[in-house]
């Protein structure tokens, strides 16, 4: 069985409570839910004429699935600002895409229990396909009025600069 290399004792794997999104070089507040790294790849089947009645398989193009953000409705503007540099209604004709940079490369931060740096991963080319300003309001709910954000991307890598931190101990 593998086993973590700097903290031998260690048998759990990281929960996925503690975490933080980062673009801009600046963490963006309050994202409380970011939805799975998935990627495909297509699968092409060929076979030639002489081969026996079964085909080959080899990888096609990998597709990257969009990445969904989640926070809590507040002041902070980030997620709206960068859903306008898409979209931006009664911008004027012409002006209503920022295509300059509509483009942001992000960061997923996995942090251990200690608070400690575990885990990155970087996320690239990034642009808002969907945005959520306000979810469906209902007077009788009792929960959080949640922002949506949806970036369509164009792959994803693991940050190999950030080390299996070395977990205290008390």
């Amino acid at each position: 069985m593998a086993s973590f290399s700097v903290n031998a004792t260690r048998f759990d794997p990281y929960k996925n409570f503690k975490f933080r999104v980062k673009w801009d070089g600046r963490y963006v507040a309050g994202v409380s839910k970011v939805s799975a790294l998935s990627r495909t790849t297509e699968v092409v089947e060929h076979r030639e004429g002489g081969d026996p009645s079964s085909t080959r398989k080899s990888p096609g193009q990998t597709k990257y699935e969009a990445i969904t953000l989640e926070r809590g409705v507040t002041h902070d503007p980030d997620f709206e600002v960068w859903a306008n540099k898409v979209w931006s209604y009664g911008a004027g004709l012409g002006a209503e895409v920022s295509l300059k940079d509509f483009r942001k490369d992000i960061s997923i931060e996995v942090y251990n229990e200690a608070g400690q740096l575990a885990i990155a991963y970087n996320v690239y080319r990034c642009w808002v396909s969907e945005y959520k300003a306000l979810p469906d309001l209902d007077a009788k709910s009792n929960e959080i009025a949640i922002q949506t954000l949806k970036l369509e991307n164009e792959g994803w890598v693991r940050d190999e600069g950030v080390a299996e931190p070395s977990e205290p101990s008390l």
